[in-house]
């Protein structure tokens, strides 16, 4: 792995300087001006899976502290057979070394029609019978969402309608 590295920085031309430390198998690029390195990441996902960012947009105080100290929640299971979350999914989410779940309301993926596509992955955290922790929402929520929750509380049991009462705000 270090010596298909090493090939590629010295196919590119860049001036970087290799290191490899002593104690591990990792190695370290450093540059002689900042900025001249260019490493390639893995593009930012568009989808709801595991490990991904959410934003908690309800007035709940675990998720307004865990915002204000920039750590976001994340995503560790959704509660689907495609493991893909869209709007009016239920998700598992880990937020200040907790585990709650919370209902999708807007994301940043391409949408079917009729659906608006958000800015960013919107989350409205919940507890386990489905009513909000929140008592308000601050952004918008698709209309859609409201015959999506009304099947959903139907079918399992759990009140989600709640989520839209709570909600100021539709498009």
């Amino acid at each position: 792995m270090a010596q298909i590295l090493l090939r590629n920085f010295a196919r590119a031309g860049n001036a970087a300087l290799l290191t490899k430390s002593s104690n591990s198998s990792s190695i370290l690029a450093t540059s002689a001006e900042p900025g001249n390195c260019q490493l390639h990441t893995t593009p930012a996902c568009c989808e709801i899976r595991k490990l991904a960012r959410l934003r908690v947009v309800d007035n709940s105080d675990l998720g307004k502290r865990a915002m204000a100290e920039g750590r976001p929640p994340r995503c560790i299971h959704v509660y689907n057979k495609r493991g893909i979350g869209l709007i009016g999914d239920k998700v598992l989410v880990a937020i200040k070394g907790q585990m709650k779940k919370g209902i999708l309301v807007g994301l940043k993926q391409k949408q079917r029609m009729k659906q608006p596509q958000f800015d960013s992955n919107n989350l409205v955290l919940i507890d386990d019978n489905g009513s909000p922790l929140g008592t308000r929402i601050h952004v918008p929520i698709p209309t859609v969402l409201r015959t999506i929750l009304k099947e959903k509380t139907l079918a399992k049991g759990a009140d989600y309608t709640k989520v839209l009462a709570i909600a100021s705000r539709y498009v």
